[in-house]
């Protein structure tokens, strides 16, 4: 059985997944695939309406089938292939073959590709946090602590981690003057970062492994630049050595 565009839609509902359309029931008692979709339906506008048709219905009292995937892994997916395209270089369909998900899973998971794509910045901002504090809990001076962030950002600012980017730099440059929740999160994590800095430079002052006279706001500030410097350097290919060879004139800041 085929619709054709014109035919008047009563009971049945057609959507789009992966590259077949699927015929659906009113009550999702059944369903079955046809092989060669019309030409005429487009998933982006087919695809948000998902989450509506797969909802129990009200007179059913059957609960809608549950999400069998792990958020967590589909959400790493996610954040590189953000993190390398671009939220605008990342169609539906581009998410649909990096997770390995249906566009209508994805729909009923996050609501649409700008939520998936606050969820993947939101775990991609916890899971670097994660990383910096077991980075810095290794190191017991001031100085060795910021040595050993300043290491860890020359590692993921080159080879393969470079290319893919920073997905908080990624979204600082693409979507902060055109989407001001963005740009209030973007913000609040350089400024996160920033006091952390500041708070390794009034350590190292403390212990006198950095200058005392040092100006700590000043030089987190300068550092922080530095640090995302680092990262945008690092999509054009940047190696390990060139990365490594700047911590030390870095680290002179401080002496």
């Amino acid at each position: 059985m085929a619709w054709t565009k014109n035919e008047r839609w009563a009971g049945p509902k057609l959507y789009v997944m992966g590259h077949k359309t699927a015929l659906i029931a009113s009550d999702r008692s059944k369903f079955a695939f046809v092989e060669k979709p019309n030409t005429w339906l487009d998933s982006e506008m087919i695809v948000p309406y998902i989450g509506r048709m797969t909802n129990t219905s009200p007179t059913s009292g059957r609960p809608g089938r549950p999400r069998e995937f792990d958020s967590d892994a589909a959400l790493d997916k996610a954040i590189a292939r953000f993190s390398e395209h671009g939220y605008h270089g990342t169609s539906i369909s581009d998410l649909h073959a990096c997770l390995g998900l249906t566009s209508g899973s994805i729909y009923k998971a996050w609501g649409d590709k700008r939520g998936l794509f606050l969820a993947a910045l939101d775990r991609y901002m916890e899971v670097r946090a994660e990383a910096i504090r077991s980075c810095l809990a290794a190191e017991n001076s001031g100085r060795d602590k910021i040595s050993a962030l300043l290491t860890m950002y020359a590692q993921l600012s080159s080879g393969a981690f470079g290319c893919t980017g920073c997905l908080v730099v990624e979204s600082a440059v693409e979507l902060s003057m055109s989407d001001p929740e963005i740009a209030k999160r973007i913000a609040a994590q350089q400024k996160k970062r920033e006091t952390q800095m500041r708070q390794l430079l009034e350590v190292g002052k403390e212990d006198g492994s950095v200058r005392r006279e040092l100006d700590a706001a000043v030089t987190a500030r300068l550092l922080l630049t530095l640090q995302q410097g680092m990262r945008v350097l690092g999509k054009t290919g940047a190696t390990v050595k060139y990365m490594q060879g700047l911590i030390p004139e870095m680290l002179r800041l401080l002496d």
